[in-house]
């Protein structure tokens, strides 16, 4: 089982036990993190495909570590003018281990019976 989740502006395919680098997000270490915003899941062979995004479904994940990235070096420079500018960069990151996705299909169940019987209640009248 996998799902495709939206985080940080970015797509994740993420799977449990998965362990996954996302943008520096707001949580504490060893606090969870539940991503509802799940474009795509796939379970055994089915596939569901969210407009934007996939009702009921959620992915949760533990924060494990916070770090900042490799150095990236940003140079600019000006031929024949002898204008140059260096500049480092490290993106800080958020690192998340999923422990689960989580499809509550029993309350989309639920939802889904009683307008049923309504409808036949209405037939038989």
């Amino acid at each position: 089982m996998y799902a495709i989740i939206e985080s940080c502006g970015k797509q994740y395919k993420v799977a449990e036990g998965d362990v996954v680098f996302f943008e520096k997000l707001d949580a504490e270490e060893g606090k969870k993190v539940e991503f509802s915003n799940v474009v795509l899941v796939s379970e055994e062979g089915k596939v569901q495909v969210g407009a934007p995004y996939v009702k009921n479904v959620k992915v949760e994940g533990k924060v494990v570590s916070h770090g900042k990235g490799k150095k990236i070096i940003v140079f600019k420079m000006k031929a024949k003018k002898n204008e140059r500018k260096k500049q480092g960069h490290r993106q800080p990151y958020t690192k998340v281990e999923i422990t689960g996705i989580k499809a509550s299909t029993a309350s989309a169940k639920k939802a889904e019976k009683p307008a049923e019987k309504a409808e036949t209640k209405k037939v038989e009248e």
